[in-house]
């Protein structure tokens, strides 16, 4: 098979740019106040991606771990502040217990799949590190940010019920058990229905990429199982460790619920 990526010129892009003009102008034409936002996301998309290029470039040119080490920590500190910015609901902290989620879930999950999957060598190589890990904390972002915003607009909605289950007696986890199991549920739905229809609704990102660059299709099959497989886990102990530290935070030790920490 013809392996190689087909390179696209500046002049291929700006063509592929034109699309997301159109949608600019359907928005304009059915009055949808959408344009300045597709052209400010449009904007961001561009030097992010930019910038993230020629910092992963650096990157793999020194190929040393304390550089890897760096870029993931970076990546996941965005994740973490992304993902409690999402929730309609605040406490304090709440930035705090989203890191350590997404660190507790995809690194975790990373470090095993790079050691004992992929093994590459050395484990850390940037070529694989980064792009793995990247996938991973993106999936686990979505999950932990549903979790947090399901968490806290329950809390702040069903306050009066925690309050009524402690008065009758219950502990801080029985009061709010079945609210926990509802946010992580929340949390991993979208990656359990992306299992569900991988392969036949849609051919997934990693897969897609491989494919491009010539890799045999069973190969990247392979690849994809093992991600997927991955990216789960990692959203399910994201969600459930954010789920955990966020409940505790509105209790204290003596089992007295503070709705008023939940401020939007």
């Amino acid at each position: 098979m013809k392996t190689g990526v087909i390179d696209l010129s500046i002049l291929q892009v700006g063509f592929a740019m034109l699309l997301l003009g159109m949608a600019g102008l359907l928005s304009v034409f059915m009055q949808l106040g959408l344009e300045r936002r597709i052209a400010w996301g449009a904007l961001r998309m561009v030097l992010q991606l930019s910038a993230a290029g020629l910092l992963l470039q650096v990157v793999f040119e020194l190929r040393q771990p304390i550089a890897v080490a760096g870029l993931v920590l970076m990546m996941t500190l965005i994740a973490g502040h992304a993902a409690s910015r999402r929730s309609r609901f605040r406490y304090p902290r709440m930035f705090l217990d989203a890191f350590i989620a997404m660190m507790l879930g995809s690194w975790s999950v990373g470090i095993f799949l790079l050691l004992v999957v992929v093994q590459a060598t050395p484990w850390w190589l940037p070529q694989y590190a980064i792009p793995l890990l990247g996938m991973i904390l993106g999936n686990s972002l979505d999950g932990v940010a549903l979790g947090l915003d399901r968490l806290t607009e329950t809390l702040r909605r069903d306050r009066h019920l925690v309050e009524m289950k402690l008065s009758l007696g219950a502990t801080r986890w029985e009061a709010v058990r079945s609210i926990v199991q509802e946010a992580v549920r929340t949390g991993m739905t979208p990656v359990l229905n992306s299992m569900t229809v991988i392969g036949l609704v849609s051919i997934p990102g990693m897969m897609t990429g491989q494919i491009l660059a010539g890799a045999d299709p069973v190969v990247a099959v392979k690849y994809q199982i093992v991600i997927m497989v991955v990216i789960a886990s990692a959203v399910s102990i994201g969600t459930m460790s954010v789920c955990f530290l966020g409940y505790r935070r509105i209790f204290n030790k003596f089992h007295q619920f503070n709705p008023r920490l939940l401020q939007p």
